[in-house]
């Protein structure tokens, strides 16, 4: 950590060149004799990225960053103050502490948070900032999290691992047994020191696999924002046999946008729908939990095919996801494609559709953007068509 970094004028040139193009500014190279222009650029691109994702970090003086992978890596502030908001009590240990965004938010609901990270440097880092932030109750340690773990001899009240999903040959891996470190295999050893474990994983994890890997696991949520799913959390309590219980959650500019079920009920449903005045579109974190029947029965509305998660109802009504009105239901086939949409101006979707979105631009002539939104699916009867509607 070079801490000539922090200096006010180093700190001036960061916050001046903060727009600038960092190619650019390597190829100028550093003004200042004991920092390189290599440390400089990666202040800058480190800061870029966390004017929306770290905003406490970014608008507060001196703030050292690590290499930007560090800060893409790290929850974002939305996130982590999410996943604050379900702990609470006396000690949690962060195995894997990374640029410390989850440590610092679980400080606010915890009395003593204990930061982990195998990465020295980083660790100083984070310690630093800390201070910066006036933050008094974590305590940074360079150390292997699961070796702190097996060292500690009295209980705690959480503990939380947000395990790397790439292996020691740094390949992406899609199962908790190949990430690092490997949950799975700690299992017993976390749960002898805990009664509580949470989990944050990628959300390209399959989450029945998961909830296969893992035992006692209490609560799955399924967090996104903007309709993008970021993290599947996994909550375990020791001895916890009973029901799962799935929470989804998307936050929007103006909402948040939940819908809750029990992972182990199996909804069926017998009778599906056309399209009726009204259609609507689960959010990703829904889509990515799997609860499609569920939606019928908590919000009364009809699904338009098994494999078609779009529903619909006569009745406008509050639904996590996005609402629109059906001007009108055409059968799909060239010509009637053609002729409704060619050169005219739509945003473009595609559910249980056996083309792209590219390919039916492309094919219909299609430009992006206006006000009205175009479904291309398949109803109940397999017929393919595609719904006109208005976002409402």
């Amino acid at each position: 950590m070079n801490t000539k970094i922090l200096s006010p004028e180093v700190q001036e040139f960061i916050k001046k060149n903060l727009k600038q193009d960092i190619v650019q500014i390597i190829l100028k190279g550093s003004p200042f004799e004991n920092v390189t222009v290599q440390e400089l650029a990666n202040q800058i691109a480190a800061k870029q990225k966390s004017e929306r994702k770290l905003p406490t970090w970014f608008t507060s003086e001196k703030i050292f960053y690590p290499p930007k992978v560090s800060i893409e890596q790290s929850s974002s502030e939305i996130t982590a103050k999410y996943k604050a908001g379900l702990v609470n009590g006396d000690i949690l240990v962060d195995v894997t502490g990374g640029f410390g965004v989850d440590s610092f938010y679980f400080s606010k609901r915890m009395n003593q948070v204990i930061h982990c990270d195998i990465n020295a440097e980083l660790s100083e880092i984070v310690a630093y900032n800390l201070k910066e932030l006036k933050v008094s109750n974590i305590e940074t340690k360079a150390i292997d999290g699961i070796k702190y773990i097996e060292q500690i001899s009295s209980k705690i009240d959480w503990i939380y691992i947000d395990p790397s999903r790439r292996d020691q040959q740094k390949n992406k891996v899609f199962f908790l047994k190949d990430c690092l470190p490997n949950v799975p295999l700690h299992i017993d050893l976390l749960f002898s020191k805990s009664n509580n474990i949470f989990i944050k994983t990628s959300p390209l994890l399959d989450i029945t696999s998961a909830v296969g890997e893992l035992t006692n696991t209490k609560e799955i949520h399924i967090v996104a924002v903007e309709n993008e799913v970021k993290e599947l959390l996994f909550v375990l309590e020791k001895n916890y046999e009973e029901d799962i219980l799935i929470k989804t959650i998307n936050f929007t500019k103006n909402n948040q946008q939940t819908f809750d079920f029990i992972f182990s009920e199996k909804v069926s449903i017998k009778e599906y729908s056309q399209p009726l005045k009204y259609l609507y579109e689960p959010n990703a974190a829904i889509l990515k939990s799997g609860g499609f029947h569920n939606l019928c029965t908590e919000f009364k509305v009809h699904k338009l095919h098994e494999h078609t998660h779009l529903y619909t109802s006569n009745e406008l009504i509050e639904f996590p996801g996005r609402k629109f009105e059906v001007k009108e239901v055409v059968p799909y086939n060239k010509k009637n494609s053609s002729k409704k949409l060619s050169g005219k101006k739509a945003n473009i979707s595609i559910r249980n559709f056996p083309k792209t979105v590219n390919q039916l631009k492309k094919d219909h002539k299609i430009q992006d953007g206006g006000d009205s939104y175009v479904f291309f699916t398949t109803l109940s009867n397999n017929q393919k068509v595609f719904i006109l509607t208005e976002k409402v």
